[in-house]
């Protein structure tokens, strides 16, 4: 764990912005993945719960929650429809939902987060830890909150944000760790959130994979979707 705050962040570069115009390409890569993906290994039936993106609605994250049902695992959407922003608070409501799952299937329960939705992935399983399992973050802007990201200043303005008081609150929030298991999954060609400030550079037993992907494939990669698979399972992700 680091107490200095990381200062090799940047927001994306606009060629990285415009790549993600290239986003409907990503969907190629699937005919030759999918023996790939179908080979994957079984899952455990264990509940697994996804997060939606800024502003994205629970339909984004159906593909991949059809994928891992196929898979074996007991996996759904988080069930308060678009993400909305208001982290704090959706926290609190998601987790006491993942609370009241995870007494009702007497295990913890497994988080992926797109985005936005890996940070309240993240602090739900700060606040509310025995019952989180393990938390995967796709995309998501770890460091910083929205001020490596080229939606920040939109953000901050809608939140009345200061951006430089809120990314040391959010360090100060990253240097207090976390326990469960982390996989962070990022793009050097991310067009939304910048590449550094997706790593986890807080916890020592997170592991930082980086793909090659755009911001807005990346919750329906299939690159991604076979490292979360092995991940699930136990594997080497890639």
């Amino acid at each position: 764990m680091i107490q200095d705050m990381p200062t090799d962040c940047e927001k994306p570069s606009l060629l990285s912005s415009l790549r993600e115009l290239g986003t409907p390409l990503e969907f190629l890569k699937f005919p030759i993945m999918t023996p790939s993906l179908a080979a994957a290994p079984r899952g455990d039936g264990r509940k697994v719960i996804l997060l939606p993106g800024f502003t994205a609605p629970e339909l984004s994250m159906q593909p991949l929650a059809l994928y891992l049902r196929y898979l074996g695992y007991d996996a759904s959407t988080w069930g308060l429809g678009v993400n909305d922003g208001a982290v704090d608070q959706l926290t609190q409501t998601f987790g006491q939902n993942v609370q009241d799952v995870a007494n009702r299937e007497a295990a913890p329960v497994t988080l992926i987060g797109w985005s936005l939705g890996g940070v309240i992935a993240r602090e739900t399983a700060r606040l509310f830890s025995p019952s989180v399992r393990e938390v995967i973050t796709m995309g998501t802007p770890l460091i910083g909150g929205p001020k490596y990201t080229s939606v920040g200043a939109i953000y901050a303005r809608r939140e009345g944000l200061d951006m430089d008081a809120f990314e040391q609150e959010v360090h100060e929030r990253n240097s207090i760790g976390l326990s469960q298991p982390l996989t962070v999954i990022y793009s050097k060609s991310d067009g939304v959130v910048g590449w550094q400030a997706a790593r986890d550079v807080y916890n020592n037993q997170a592991r930082n994979i980086v793909v090659r992907s755009t911001h807005f494939a990346m919750g329906t990669s299939p690159t991604v979707w076979k490292i979360v698979a092995n991940t699930l399972a136990g594997k080497a992700p890639v």
